[in-house]
């Protein structure tokens, strides 16, 4: 072999091969059985259901993103860091929440367009909100989230499903539970500088 022929052989081994195609290897909605000790059945309801807290999530993590960067006003400071933190917590459960839908043979949602399509969240207008406005839209995602999630945990819980059930009760409703704590306060009307 001559060495420029072996020069090209080694510069085409290297090149990646790009713009690749085939089928998909699952579909969505199809479970893919492990040996997990649930039911088909089981599996499947909980892939759906944890499906459904996915888009939710996403988009309350988006959300939180959204008024991070449009705040304004005297609080800006606070409730612009205390967004980002919320933003990163949502952003840990959405990973939590699309692994376990793995973990049980399913395929999790990905793409913003099939989360638009399945959240239940209200999409908010594109231009900025008042500050409590933004909170109150923050505030009825999180509710919905939490409802979901309280009824998903005992469906989880009545199928066998532990491991959905704990994902959801230690999880979803406690991050969520907590994060409506810190934000529903900045509603509570009191004197910023003199008291009563």
């Amino acid at each position: 072999m001559s060495k420029s022929r072996r020069t090209q052989s080694v510069g085409d081994r290297a090149r990646p091969l790009d713009h690749q195609s085939a089928h998909e290897i699952q579909a969505f909605g199809h479970i893919s059985r492990r040996p997990n000790a649930l039911s088909e059945k089981a599996a499947r309801q909980s892939v759906d259901n944890l499906n459904q807290v996915l888009a939710d999530t996403i988009t309350l993590r988006d959300l939180y993103k959204k008024h991070h960067w449009q705040l304004s006003g005297p609080t800006f400071y606070q409730l612009h860091l205390l967004f980002d933190k919320h933003y990163e917590e949502q952003n840990d459960l959405v990973d939590t929440l699309a692994e376990r839908i793995q973990t049980l043979g399913g395929v999790s949602l990905a793409m913003a367009p099939d989360v638009a399509e399945t959240t239940l969240i209200p999409r908010p207008p594109r231009g900025r909100e008042e500050v409590p406005v933004q909170i109150s839209r923050l505030l009825h995602a999180h509710e919905i989230v939490l409802e979901e999630a309280h009824s998903m945990a005992r469906q989880a819980a009545e199928a066998g499903d532990d491991g959905t059930n704990d994902l959801l009760v230690s999880d979803v409703i406690r991050t969520n539970e907590k994060e409506v704590w810190f934000i529903s306060e900045h509603l509570v009307d009191v004197p910023l500088v003199k008291a009563d």
